[in-house]
């Protein structure tokens, strides 16, 4: 903990040439308003490379351990982040006078001292031959086949349309949390209609407990999975748990374990694993195995209260009415934690993901306390935890704001602003990354045009980079307009621009690093985006919101 405390230190002392006095300065002379002396004005040129650089450095350094939500580095990047707010002024717009919006969490473990399971009275090893899920439960049944034990009904998955599973363990080819071979998200609809996971198809049918038998990469990386699954455990944000819903407790099963399961029934124990069959209707048939094969599981869990925070901030507008009103920029400041822990390097830094987004914000936070004047609305910053988590941050913002939702203007979101394709680059997992000059941006006319249009003439009358627009579209087979915070400010009805510069062979991997970074493109994307947080702060009315949202997009709002 003293080298934490001592990094912020420095990192502290190398900014403080940019510290607040500077806003105090006289006044010059009068200048013409063209975009250039505009932008300096309004105190671009506060935004370099070299400032970025030496916040990231930190931010993605390995002491934060990977920013993972909740964690001990998240905890000093957010205390980092309060740190400099207060330095240039801002205003605190989270609990109690403070910065921090505060989330209580609720993080449950597997008591592997006191979980069992036993395949027709032979006891299996937990962790060796199955991993069990923190949902608890103690279940002795007869057992059925229910294919992947999705719904799906375009693709006419329905396993337990023809068998009677209620009291029953089913057995399941799949992983947790991944979907059917053959399923892709845009073949699935709205949830609960269209669609069902495997937990809530099951829970529906009455069905006691869940048997993964997973896919190749689950299996592939089970210690990785065992870690996360039972030391690691399972959080929730408390406000986001529906009282009254029974679990479904479920384990993942080892080849020796499923060969033995299917011993002697119709499905070839065999060809249990061929990936060729995975997805056929008859490897997809429902079935009751043989009545005298017992299965008994108890799944013991410990809970605790963890608590994580939003990160939020206001530069107050100079006009006495439009100051009441609020441009929002977001980016999410955390990351995946240890991802590779028996690796040489086991830490994902998220330099790019999303250090370039918090980096960016606060590179826009130092420009506002240094310019020379304020815009008329005031600019709610907020550094939002847990978006690889589900976005649970800017949920609880959105769901729990700090400010009337109905005065947020526009919301701005950077995830990922950092990485460059670079010339003659043919490695696949690059294919879609970005170059130098350009950036995609999504959303940005969604909902209303004019934002669209003031967007793109920002951009076009300063340094003009390349807006590439390919993923601007809610049915995008990659569901990026999903991925990230702003899509719970959109579903609060609030107009986003969402800038994202792809993703790379480093995405959620240990090379995620600060080196890697192209702070020159960080640099101009960062200026673009905060020259338009000002021409939005400084036009007499809010952007016009002329359209409603996709369907798509009010489907997944009514989950």
């Amino acid at each position: 903990m003293k080298r934490l405390v001592a990094i912020v230190l420095l990192v502290s002392l190398a900014v403080l040439p940019f510290s607040s006095h500077a806003q105090r300065r006289k006044p010059g002379k009068a200048v013409a308003s063209t975009p250039a002396t505009l932008a300096k004005e309004r105190g671009v040129d506060q935004i370099t490379a070299a400032q970025m650089s030496a916040y990231l450095g930190f931010i993605a350094s390995d002491e934060m351990e990977g920013r993972d939500t909740p964690s001990r580095g998240l905890d000093t990047v957010a205390k980092f982040i309060a740190m400099n707010l207060t330095r240039w002024g801002f205003k605190p717009a989270g609990d109690k006078d403070s910065y921090l919006q505060r989330i209580a969490l609720k993080r449950d473990r597997v008591d592997a001292s006191q979980t069992r399971a036993e395949l027709n009275g032979q006891p299996l090893i937990v962790g060796e031959d199955f991993i069990p899920s923190t949902a608890p439960g103690s279940i002795n049944s007869q057992m059925v086949f229910a294919g992947s034990g999705w719904y799906v009904k375009s693709k006419n998955l329905d396993p337990y349309k023809e068998i009677d599973a209620s009291g029953k363990i089913a057995v399941v080819f799949a992983s947790p949390n991944a979907l059917p071979k053959g399923v892709r998200f845009g073949d699935l609809g709205k949830q609960g209609e269209d669609w069902l996971n495997a937990i809530d198809n099951a829970r529906k049918h009455g069905v006691a407990a869940l048997v993964y038998v997973p896919d190749f990469q689950y299996l592939a990386n089970w210690d990785r999975n065992r870690l996360r699954t039972m030391e690691r455990g399972s959080t929730e944000v408390e406000k986001f748990i529906k009282p009254g819903v029974t679990t479904v407790p479920w384990i993942v099963i080892s080849p020796k374990v499923a060969t033995a399961i299917f011993q002697g029934e119709r499905r070839s124990a065999g060809n249990l694993f061929d990936e060729n069959l995975i997805g056929d209707k008859e490897r997809q048939a429902p079935f009751a195995l043989n009545a005298d094969k017992k299965l008994s599981i108890n799944v013991t869990v410990k809970s605790e209260r963890l608590w994580t925070q939003n990160v939020v901030g206001i530069w107050e507008g100079s006009d006495p009415v439009l100051k009441d009103e609020y441009v929002a920029v977001g980016a999410h400041y955390d990351h995946v934690g240890i991802c590779a822990p028996a690796a040489p390097d086991p830490i994902c830094n998220g330099a790019d993901d999303d250090g370039s987004g918090t980096t960016a914000l606060l590179a826009m936070a130092e420009a506002l306390a240094h310019a020379a004047a304020r815009p008329k609305r005031s600019v709610l910053f907020v550094w939002h935890c847990g978006e690889e988590k589900d976005l649970w941050g800017s949920q609880y913002f959105t769901d729990n704001p700090t400010v009337p939702l109905d005065h947020i203007v526009t919301q701005l979101n950077i995830d990922m602003i950092g990485r460059s394709k670079k010339e003659g680059d043919t490695n696949t997992r690059n294919r879609t990354l970005t170059g130098p000059n350009d950036i995609y941006v999504i959303g940005h006319a969604m909902m209303s045009t004019e934002l669209g249009e003031l967007s793109e003439a920002v951009n076009k009358n300063y340094l003009n980079i390349g807006y590439d627009f390919r993923y601007d579209d809610p049915k995008d087979p990659n569901r990026f307009f999903y991925r990230s915070d702003h899509y719970n400010y959109a579903r609060k009805g609030i107009p986003i621009i969402f800038f994202f510069d792809g993703e790379h062979e480093d995405y959620h991997r240990p090379g995620d690093e600060p080196q890697k970074i192209d702070y020159q493109k960080m640099e101009k994307v960062t200026r673009t985006i905060y020259l338009t947080l000002w021409e939005i702060g400084t036009r007499a009315t809010r952007p016009k919101v002329d359209k409603g949202l996709p369907v798509q997009v009010t489907a997944r709002s009514a989950q």
